[in-house]
């Protein structure tokens, strides 16, 4: 079962967490903590594999937003047997292709992510893709962490409800705990 991967890996945490979004949660899914284990990783990407093959999503070239997505690329990539890239942040904190990447001109690209909640890094990255001249077919993830709303097809390997609050609302702070911030993303609010 996929969601074991997750478990045995230790990559489900309970907390308090401030995300990048700016919003506060009482759980957090650190997939490097699944990632670094490279047969987990295969299995769980393997999942998304087989719903993109379900709903017969054929991508030219996987495109992983950093920090999250570049491993998660790789290997979806390697099992699709195409090209898989990322994006970075440049100086000014814009979403850029750098390292000589390239996307053809009406390339199909599907853009991957380890955990899809609001989307932004994901967005992002769409907007860079299209300014090279890439065709968005997707969005695969190992994780999604959307309430369901979200505006590109997205191919998961699973789905998990795990609640955000907004900081002034937040009863975890309202506890008195203090909000940790785990991933490797600044926080934008």
């Amino acid at each position: 079962m996929i969601i074991d991967q997750f478990k045995e890996s230790g990559a489900l945490l309970d907390g308090h967490f401030l995300l990048s979004s700016g919003l506060h949660s009482n759980g957090y899914v650190q997939c490097a903590k699944l990632l670094q284990y490279p047969d987990r990783a295969a299995i769980v990407v393997a999942e998304i594999v087989r719903k993109l093959n379900e709903a017969n999503v054929k991508p030219d070239i996987i495109v992983g937003p950093a920090m999250g997505g570049i491993v998660v690329a790789y290997e979806l990539g390697r099992q699709l047997g195409v090209p898989a890239i990322f994006t970075e942040r440049d100086i000014d904190n814009y979403m850029t292709l750098r390292r000589g990447f390239e996307i053809e001109n009406g390339a199909k690209v599907l853009v991957c992510e380890d955990v899809v909640t609001t989307g932004k890094s994901t967005r992002e990255a769409i907007k860079t893709i299209r300014e090279h001249g890439g065709e968005i077919v997707g969005v695969a993830s190992l994780v999604d962490r959307t309430d369901g709303s979200f505006e590109y097809p997205l191919y998961s390997a699973t789905k998990l409800d795990i609640k955000t609050f907004d900081p002034e609302n937040c009863p975890l702070c309202k506890e008195g705990s203090t909000a940790i911030k785990p991933g490797s993303r600044k926080v934008f609010r």
